[in-house]
């Protein structure tokens, strides 16, 4: 069972709750919205819920480019997909999205060809409405999204 750990930002715009999320990367997802779009996380080899949210503050760094901002982390626990368990951590805060610039991995590309090409991570992230952000992230991490409602609706922060 491999581990990963990501941090989910959300800011509060004109009443509505925002979260901000990437584009997966690489000629699979090049064409596609739907699912095609995940909390900001990478692979982790850690034990303590400590190192996890230090592991989930350097992966972020890593897919979008700069640090995340500072501030209190709310856990949101961890959801399957497939053999890979994702912890997450949710954090208020605001980030340039546009400038987001991730790290890169090599496939051979077109399969079969014999040429390896290089494609980032995340190739892009937005924030998106909280109400309709299901529609974009990998099924396996919408729970996420309302432990997260629940967890700033209980805190008293905002409405989502």
């Amino acid at each position: 069972m491999t581990t990963s750990a990501g941090l989910l930002l959300w800011r509060a715009r004109d009443g509505v709750v925002e979260v901000l999320i990437g584009h997966m990367g690489g000629p699979f997802w090049a064409h596609k919205s739907d699912h095609a779009w995940s909390i900001p996380k990478g692979l982790v080899d850690v034990e303590t819920d400590e190192e996890l949210l230090i592991a989930a503050e350097r992966e972020f760094a890593e897919e979008m480019g700069s640090a995340a901002p500072g501030g209190e982390s709310i856990d949101l626990g961890s959801v399957k997909s497939g053999t890979k368990t994702i912890t997450v951590f949710a954090r208020s805060g605001d980030f340039d999205a546009g400038a987001a610039t991730s790290n890169t991995f090599t496939m051979e590309w077109p399969r079969g060809s014999g040429r390896i090409q290089e494609f980032p991570e995340i190739d892009r992230a937005e924030w998106v409405p909280l109400a309709n952000a299901e529609r974009y992230l990998t099924k396996s991490q919408a729970p996420l999204l309302e432990r997260l409602a629940t967890a700033i609706s209980a805190s008293g922060e905002t409405s989502p």
